[in-house]
């Protein structure tokens, strides 16, 4: 396999929209939405590719991939329910100062670049998030979703497209 899909989740697999309308949910620990779920488990399948977490998310998980906040726990199990999995995680290559401020676009883009190049037998690749990354490269390579949507079946086609 030579895809791989790097997957932020908010605005991604949640929106806005979606927030707002699922306060129970939220409080329950359940921040995804199943219906972007499958859009992206559909993506997935479509490509045959591999999911790599560059989402602040991958904090959530240790080092075998296992959940260690219940978010992370009903993110795993939906992605299972579409028999997809979580590969790995991009680096952490963030500093105090951008954890204090929460600027992570600002580092997301070498951490995506620094897991390609740990891993370089994969050809084709994407970058699924709702910010921009403010690299030259990546953007070439990014699917931006409207974090007041999400990920919708244009950004999917889109995303196939770039995969192919």
């Amino acid at each position: 396999m030579d895809r791989v899909i790097f997957l932020d989740i908010d605005g991604v697999l949640n929106s806005k929209f979606w927030d707002n309308s699922h306060s129970r949910e939220i409080s329950e620990g359940k921040l995804v939405d199943l219906d972007k779920v499958k859009l992206f488990a559909d993506l997935v399948k479509r490509t045959d590719s591999k999911v790599i977490l560059h989402s602040g998310w991958r904090m959530w998980f240790d080092e075998a991939m296992n959940p260690l906040r219940r978010e992370a726990e009903f993110l795993v199990n939906a992605l299972k329910n579409e028999d997809v999995q979580i590969h790995g995680v991009t680096p952490d290559l963030t500093t105090e100062e951008i954890r204090r401020t929460k600027k992570f676009s600002l580092v997301k883009a070498q951490e995506i670049l620094t897991w390609l190049k740990d891993n370089s037998s994969f050809t084709k690749w994407i970058v699924i998030d709702d910010l921009d990354l403010h690299n030259d490269e990546i953007r070439l390579h990014q699917i931006q979703t409207d974090a007041e949507v999400g990920l919708s079946e244009g950004d999917v086609e889109n995303a196939v497209i770039m995969l192919a």
